[in-house]
């Protein structure tokens, strides 16, 4: 698989139908995967915090979700989980939500449900890392299936897609804890996608998505995320344009 390297994490060259391909082969080679989906805030997140950026580095596969990352064509996580549920519904494959707040999780899948028909949404559960809600899963292999209230089939036929939606880099960091313990094949991380797909919140109109102004709906919806939005289009542009004056000039013979 072909990665572009953006100031120090690894981002994969694919679309919705190469990316879907891909993951789907996970789901036959016995292994447990995680899929992640950098942006130009995760970029910036993951300048500081080691951690983050080795979580992201290691992944199966690093979706390009966000404008600007020099790899072409964008793949949104909200718009990939959504592909991913239509061809398990197609397919038979099994699906669980885990976080969320008020609701969201038992929602969206209702609204996935509805869309899909014969998905089949093995569960949900808005365990929150930080105990704001109930704890989250434990690690303790005995008591996991029913702290993640996982069905018990679950132990000889694990559950296909686990969707995280603790927002980053909490998702991220719990899921590389946690993908080794849980009998899931594919793990990712999706930040806000439940509230889209349940109705909570309104993506920006698909001419803003297009055109990279989807920070300036979200700014319009929600003024409390002007720090990530301006991390996302001021300070990452301008840690690229540095890191390109401290590039070394190729020259030719």
């Amino acid at each position: 698989m072909e990665y572009v390297n953006v100031l120090g994490v690894k981002v994969s060259k694919v679309d919705y139908q190469s990316a879907i391909e891909i993951i789907e082969g996970f789901l036959l080679d016995g292994e447990n995967h995680y899929v992640v989906t950098p942006n130009p805030e995760f970029i910036v997140l993951a300048q500081k915090d080691s951690e983050f950026r080795r979580i992201l580095n290691r992944a199966d596969l690093a979706i390009p979700d966000g404008v600007g990352l020099g790899v072409g064509t964008r793949v949104t996580g909200t718009d990939l989980m959504i592909k991913l549920c239509r061809r398990a519904a197609q397919k038979g494959y099994s699906v669980f939500l885990l976080g969320g707040r008020g609701g969201v999780a038992a929602a969206a899948a209702k609204r996935l449900k509805d869309q899909f028909a014969g998905l089949n949404v093995v569960g949900t559960c808005e365990a929150d890392p930080e105990g704001v809600l109930p704890a989250p899963p434990s690690l303790d292999d005995d008591r996991q299936i029913k702290d993640l209230q996982l069905p018990s089939s679950s132990r000889s036929r694990p559950i296909d897609f686990l969707f995280v939606a603790y927002g980053a880099p909490k998702q991220e960091k719990w899921i590389a804890k946690n993908i080794d313990k849980i009998p899931v094949k594919v793990a990712m991380g999706v930040g806000g996608a439940f509230d889209f797909i349940a109705g909570k919140k309104k993506r920006a109109p698909l001419a803003l998505r297009r055109l990279g102004l989807e920070w300036f709906w979200r700014l319009i919806q929600e003024p409390r995320r002007l720090p990530r939005i301006l991390r996302a289009t001021i300070k990452f542009p301008l840690l690229v344009f540095l890191h390109k004056l401290k590039a070394p000039v190729e020259t030719g013979d």
